[in-house]
């Protein structure tokens, strides 16, 4: 039994040092946005307690001018469906027509049209209604999470991961994922300040944001491993090519 639960245990950190960086850090911020949308849920919907969300409004209450307002309505704006859906047709025609990846022009649209989908079933699940005091004026529909927070979270999150993997360039990557980050920050805050959303609306929508954009990478990252295997023929052993390797890589035959 000991010698069982050894040998488990090697196997275990083993197959951690095997993992590289990338792979740590996402893992790591999936398991905190997992931890951290359930600890929302519970102090919203269980505790009861609004605090967190009354302190926010207070404090951002004393940040409110006509310039401040028009900067959050121009972020506000990156977060809505008006932006969103044009956004993602042009991503899908980069994938498509210039950067000819076809599994990432598949990607875009089925990862942009599920978060919706499950932005809309969890609001359906939570029922909370949006705060009373609304800045500028009323919005329909319910709180909780933020579909601003939580779409904007998988479309320019999808970005930041296209950039980390095939920007070489480690000044211009590292531009690209603060701005962008910096972009998504600043639509979850922009909610907040227009009191369409309460603070916790939006970071439960970060958080299952973030989780569902790695749920949905791992899953469709399988199954075009599983559609390459089948595709195209191993030639001499070994395993297929996935579609990054066949389209990036240099063929001998041309050089």
């Amino acid at each position: 039994m000991y010698k069982a639960v050894k040998n488990r245990w090697k196997k275990f950190w083993a197959s951690l040092a095997l993992l590289s960086v990338d792979v740590l850090i996402i893992l790591t911020l999936f398991v905190v946005s997992l931890i951290g949308f359930i600890w929302i849920a519970k102090y919203v919907f269980l505790d009861d307690k609004t605090a967190f969300d009354d302190a926010a409004f207070a404090y951002l209450q004393q940040k409110v001018s006509n310039s401040t307002t028009s900067v959050m309505n121009f972020f506000t704006l990156l977060g809505k469906h008006e932006f969103l859906v044009p956004a993602h047709i042009v991503l899908i025609g980069w994938f498509l027509f210039i950067r000819r990846h076809r599994w990432y022009s598949i990607k875009v649209p089925v990862i942009g049209v599920s978060s919706g989908l499950i932005m809309l079933f969890l609001k359906d699940i939570f029922q909370r209604q949006r705060p009373l005091i609304p800045l500028l004026e009323p919005v329909g529909g319910l709180s909780f999470p933020s579909g601003h927070a939580l779409c904007s979270m998988t479309f320019f999150g999808l970005i930041i991961y296209f950039v980390w993997k095939h920007i070489p360039n480690p000044y211009v990557k590292w531009v690209l994922v603060v701005l962008l980050s910096i972009t998504i920050v600043m639509i979850g805050l922009s909610r907040v300040y227009l009191r369409v959303h309460h603070a916790s609306d939006v970071l439960a929508g970060f958080a299952f944001g973030l989780i569902w954009l790695v749920l949905s990478m791992k899953i469709l990252r399988r199954i075009e491993k599983q559609t390459q295997r089948k595709v195209v023929p191993v030639v001499g052993g070994g395993e297929a090519p996935t579609v990054e390797q066949a389209i990036e890589e240099p063929n001998p035959a041309k050089a």
